[in-house]
């Protein structure tokens, strides 16, 4: 008798408690990409003004993954801003568009609680955070397609500030950064360096030995330009000169070499050192620029000759 009582008891107990739990879970909309974004993508789907999905396609909505963020992570708690049932609620507790009023210092903490290390160790005192560039600024978050990471557009956003660099691909002799094959990134990091002009390296030299690895040496005869720095000769972004020349030849060479008492003078050239001046001048015959393994005599030492 007594288990036949429970037994009615249970009966009418269950329903009860299920239409209960139904009640609590009704007005809780479910996660679509996100843990915990149900709150978030019931007024944020597709036909909103500021659409989430997308997320899901990035790395940023790898649920598989425990350091993947919540909404909550990158914009606060943002209580007034999701229990405000005006059109036109207050913006999140963080914000990260154009007009936002977020402090950028916040704004870029905001990432830098997951991306910190690594290649972005020197970003606190780099030249975009002295300059109140925001992480945002480049990246798009809420997109498949970051235009920054993409090699085809890469050069277009940092083209935005650096117009000069813009002019200067656009010149016969450059880089292929227009084709997509060399970007911006290769051989600098936005986000600081130990080397000058955020070079991914830590000097000049390293940075462009990364490619030019036939230029690197060691020599018998060593050119110390070549040795001190690149750029001391070579434009990197583009120059009319071939070779990413500054200036042609014999110019650029007697930037350093004292004309007057050699034969690369334009006013005492004679016979046949004259003939060395035309196509490619002083390289006629100093061909090993960058340095020369020739030991036939001393002299080659400064002639850098096969």
């Amino acid at each position: 008798m007594s288990r036949l009582v429970l037994l009615i008891l249970l009966l009418c107990i269950m329903p009860n408690a299920i239409a209960q739990e139904e009640d609590d879970s009704e007005g809780e909309a479910p996660d679509i990409v996100l843990r915990g974004d149900g709150k978030c993508t019931k007024c944020h789907d597709e036909t909103s003004d500021y659409p989430v999905f997308a997320i899901g396609k990035t790395k940023h909505g790898t649920v598989a993954d425990s350091r993947t963020p919540t909404c909550t992570s990158c914009h606060g708690e943002s209580d007034q801003h999701m229990n405000n049932d005006d059109a036109m609620p207050p913006p999140p507790s963080r914000t990260f568009g154009k007009n936002s009023t977020t402090p950028i210092l916040e704004r870029d903490q905001a990432c830098l609680d997951c991306h910190q290390g690594g290649k972005r160790m020197n970003w606190i005192g780099s030249a975009h955070a002295n300059r109140d560039i925001a992480c945002t600024s480049c990246h798009q978050i809420h997109t498949d397609r970051d235009r920054v990471r993409d090699k085809m557009t890469q050069s277009e956003t940092c083209f935005t500030c650096h117009k000069e660099q813009r002019a200067q691909i656009n010149r016969p002799s450059r880089h292929p950064i227009r084709e997509g094959k060399v970007v911006c990134s290769d051989c600098h990091n936005p986000h600081g360096s130990a080397g000058p002009s955020m070079t991914v390296r830590d000097s000049v030299n390293e940075t462009c030995f990364t490619c030019h690895m036939e230029k690197r040496g060691p020599f018998i005869y060593n050119h110390p330009p070549a040795q001190e720095n690149c750029a001391i000769c070579h434009n990197p972004h583009g120059t009319t000169a071939p070779n990413l020349l500054k200036v042609r030849s014999p110019f650029l060479c007697q930037e350093c070499h004292e004309p007057n008492s050699h034969q690369s003078s334009l006013g005492t050239i004679t016979g046949a050192y004259a003939r060395n001046t035309l196509a490619r001048g002083c390289m006629n015959c100093h061909t090993n620029i960058h340095g020369s393994n020739n030991p036939e005599n001393v002299r080659n030492e400064g002639l850098f000759q096969r």
